[in-house]
Formats: structure tokens, C-alpha cells, sequence
């Protein structure tokens, strides 16, 4: 599956309360988090991100609490992909439960700029900056993660198999 959107450039250490403040989080429908995604890393970013578009950051993404919402806001923002350096574990899990690709590049994530025009191959790990003609190498999604994604999440794809085997 190839991607291709705007990079939304951000640091380090993105907690998950930068990625949907705590006090949103009375709800979980995807469509209000979405309208606070970022909102305190980049109070801007909710109403400028297009669907499709990509975010870049850089090491330890998603650190802090384990919450769901956070790929959940991401998600429904429209933001097609992550890419980072490094991901903190529990946020890497929840993305692939949520449906939400990721892939871990150091050196995309620390030289792409917030604008450029990317594309992202996820079955090769190909991330491709069209804006300055250079090409990267992230860890392809090994395929049964890619099932998860294809499913639209784990709920999705335990309710895909369960139906397909009865």
C-alpha cells in the first residue's frame, strides 16, 4: 500500500498528552478527539492536516500513558502514516491495534521537513521525500501487522477471521 500526503514535522519525546490532551478525553469518539489532535504540540494542526497527509517526528513518539485515544485522534485526523525515529512500545502496539501505520526511520525522521511532499510504500519500508528527490529505508510491516492494518485494526480482523472460519 503506498501513501502519500504533507509531513507535519515534530520533536521529540511526543507524549500522548501532546498528541490529545487529557482533558478531551471524556469521550471517545473519533471525530471529537480528532478536532484536538496535536492540540498542544500545534494548536494549528487539527484544522490545517489533509487527509492523507503524514506526521514525522522524532525519537520516543507516543511516549507517556498506554491510551488508545491517541492513535484514535491520530487516526481520525486523517494522517495516513507515523514516522519516527523511535516509538515508545505501548504506543506502537495501540497504532497497529487502532489501524494505524507506523514505521521507524531515524534518518527520515530526522531530515524530512515539515511540507515536504512524501510517499510511503509500507509492504517495501520505502519512504520517498518527492520534495527533495531522496529516498529512505524504514523496516518493512511484517505482513500479519499489515493484515491488522489492511483490517482496519485488531477488533476488525479478530471479527474478519472469526466470521471467515464459521
Amino acid at each position: 500500500m503506498k501513501l502519500t500526503g504533507k509531513a507535519w514535522k515534530f520533536g521529540a519525546d511526543i507524549d500522548t498528552d501532546l498528541i490529545i490532551p487529557a482533558r478531551y478525553l471524556n469521550t471517545s469518539d473519533p471525530g471529537e478527539l480528532a478536532k484536538h489532535c496535536m492540540e498542544d504540540a500545534d494548536p494549528e494542526f487539527a484544522g490545517k492536516v489533509l487527509p492523507g497527509d503524514i506526521i514525522v517526528a522524532e525519537s520516543n513518539f507516543g511516549c507517556g500513558s498506554s491510551r488508545e485515544h491517541a492513535p484514535i485522534a491520530i487516526k481520525a485526523a486523517g494522517v495516513s502514516c507515523v514516522i519516527a525515529a523511535s516509538f515508545a512500545r505501548i504506543f506502537y502496539r495501540n497504532a497497529f491495534n487502532m489501524g494505524l501505520p507506523i514505521l521507524e526511520s531515524p534518518a527520515a525522521a530526522r531530515e524530512i521537513r515539515s511540507g515536504e511532499q512524501l510517499q510511503v510504500d509500507l509492504s517495501s519500508g520505502q519512504i520517498v521525500n518527492i520534495s527533495r528527490d531522496t529516498v529512505y529505508q524504514a523496516q518493512p510491516i511484517p505482513p500479519f501487522m499489515q493484515e491488522l492494518l489492511d483490517a482496519g485494526g485488531l477488533i476488525p480482523y479478530v471479527m474478519k477471521t472469526s466470521a471467515s472460519r464459521s
